[in-house]
């Protein structure tokens, strides 16, 4: 579930969120074994939806052959932290930041 936790977090800081809020909820299904030790394990992480004070995380894990292995998901409070002044805005896609204007 730590992983569920930080890169849940990592996709909502992606989209410019200087702090990522509190955890509201988190979970994790483990629907097959993932490997052996030593096996890589593969996470990716998506913002599924964000408003003004939630945001809603979706992580897949999966085997080096592709096979989901486990899924998260993570709510976070963002109410107070959507506003925070060193937040960003990045370029569609996703490689340089909009300069602010003052």
């Amino acid at each position: 579930m730590s992983l569920t936790d930080t890169l849940g977090s990592l996709a909502i800081a992606s989209k410019g969120h200087f702090m990522t809020g509190v955890s509201t909820d988190i979970g994790t299904s483990f629907i097959k074994p993932a490997g052996s030790v030593g096996d890589t394990l593969h996470g990716n992480a998506v913002v599924t939806a964000m408003g003004k004070s939630l945001a809603y995380t979706r992580v897949d894990f999966t085997n080096d052959t592709g096979t989901l292995v486990a899924y998260g998901h993570h709510t976070k409070y963002i109410g107070k932290s959507s506003s925070h002044r060193d937040n960003v805005e990045f370029t569609e896609d996703g490689e340089g930041l909009i300069e602010k204007s003052t």
